[in-house]
């Protein structure tokens, strides 16, 4: 079983930034994803950003450009560091550790960006 613990997220103002971070424990393969989704008020689950153990890396387009996404691998810890925030941004944010076909979500952060 593998559990995530996240922490960061919090309320800003637009043009602020936070950092988020994820750190997965249990039984971890050597080869795995994590990444970041978020869910808004009355939308549905998105990804934000995601980076595999080798450095693939991918963003939303709504992202590129003000959100970067890092890992420690030796940690199992996935970070988020999301700048020039908008009210857009606004969500729920979960940490999800993909493995072996299989997921695995946190309980996710609330992120409010006040404009």
């Amino acid at each position: 079983q593998v559990r995530l613990v996240e922490s960061g997220g919090g309320l800003v103002q637009a043009g602020g930034s936070l950092r988020l971070s994820c750190t997965a424990t249990g039984s971890i393969r050597s080869i795995n994803t994590m990444g970041w989704y978020r869910q808004g008020p009355g939308k549905s689950r998105e990804l934000v950003a995601s980076h595999t153990t080798v450095g693939t890396i991918t963003y939303a387009d709504s992202v590129k450009g003000r959100f970067t996404i890092s890992r420690d691998n030796a940690e199992n810890t996935v970070y988020l560091q999301m700048t020039s925030l908008k009210p857009e941004d606004t969500a729920v944010y979960y940490c999800k550790f993909g493995q072996r076909g299989l997921d695995h979500w946190g309980q996710g952060t609330q992120v409010t960006v006040s404009s």
